[in-house]
């Protein structure tokens, strides 16, 4: 049985939200929690960025500053003694890199960022379109049982396709639309709902 959860807004903070913050420009708080469509949200934000000249080099100086969210590491820690874990995030190797250490370095996929000699964002790769749910596909083909979890409208996807699906921490409105996944606000209720699921689908065989 695998674990399958997001990255940011589940074990990091919001890169980009951080990085609004420091640079002062609200349009960069926006997330897929806002914008559904990843493309039309990256696009904007690349767009943002080539408006105000800045670099890949100044995002880093915001994310050299970062941290887990306060209890993620020993949550993350937990959750991989009791489950293979793999992470699916929208976000960018670039960006998590530095990040990682800090983690434990678990297995992580993800996307890449097209950046130019003189450290300008010009546009991304994605490792395929719907990475994460074709990735818990492709898991449950190998015959493994999936339990995912996420915060936002892009990890809805692969909580459809998985065995269970969890959502942490998660705006009203996605609990509007997607009432059918059970919550959790805290890592504790996390790892109970973990483990709630794990035993319904043992039960189910």
């Amino acid at each position: 049985m695998l674990a399958c959860i997001d990255l940011e807004g589940v074990l990091l903070p919001e890169i980009w939200i951080k990085f609004a913050e420091k640079s002062g420009i609200e349009e960069l708080k926006l997330t897929t929690r806002d914008i559904p469509n990843y493309d039309v949200l990256m696009r904007g934000r690349i767009n943002i960025l080539k408006q105000h000249n800045l670099k890949l080099n100044d995002i880093h100086s915001v994310i050299a500053t970062l941290s887990p969210l306060e209890g993620a590491q020993e949550f993350l820690k937990w959750l991989k003694s009791e489950f293979e874990v793999i992470i699916l995030s929208d976000t960018f190797y670039q960006f998590v890199g530095p990040l990682m250490k800090q983690l434990d370095y678990p297995t992580l996929f993800c996307h890449n960022l097209i950046v130019e000699n003189n450290g300008e964002i010009s546009g991304y790769k994605l490792r395929q379109k719907n990475q994460k749910t074709k990735a818990v596909k492709a898991l449950q083909e190998l015959n493994f049982q999936v339990i995912s979890a996420g915060d936002s409208f892009n990890d809805t996807g692969m909580l459809q396709q998985a065995d269970a699906g969890i959502l942490f921490c998660p705006p009203e409105k996605l609990i509007t639309k997607f009432p059918q996944f059970p919550i959790a606000t805290n890592y504790i209720q996390f790892k109970e709902l973990f483990l709630k699921s794990r035993t319904n689908l043992i039960k189910a065989d």
